[in-house]
């Protein structure tokens, strides 16, 4: 059937995601997904450097409040993923 989503039978598989490398391209070299350690990780170092920022050579604290403020949202949205991967899901 021409026009169809499906795969074409004889697209190559990647025996260990079981996905068709013509849905995902990235598939083909290994990898198939999301890092999410990586991107926590990530989270922290970022948030920490906004911090560090603070030390500069401009003279207003709105740049200041922008950075801090930037900091604890991300902060709070780090800490709310701590939290949700600890619970267990219901459903």
């Amino acid at each position: 059937m021409t026009g169809s989503i499906e795969p074409r039978s004889d697209a190559p598989r990647v025996p260990a995601t079981n996905v068709h490398i013509a849905e995902v391209p990235s598939a083909a070299w290994g990898w198939s997904g999301e890092a999410p350690r990586t991107f926590r990780i990530a989270g922290w170092i970022i948030s920490l450097f906004l911090l560090v920022m603070i030390i500069g050579n401009h003279t207003g604290r709105v740049e200041d409040l922008w950075l801090v403020g930037f900091a604890v949202l991300l902060w709070i949205v780090l800490i709310r993923d701590i939290v949700l991967r600890r619970k267990p899901r219901r459903g």
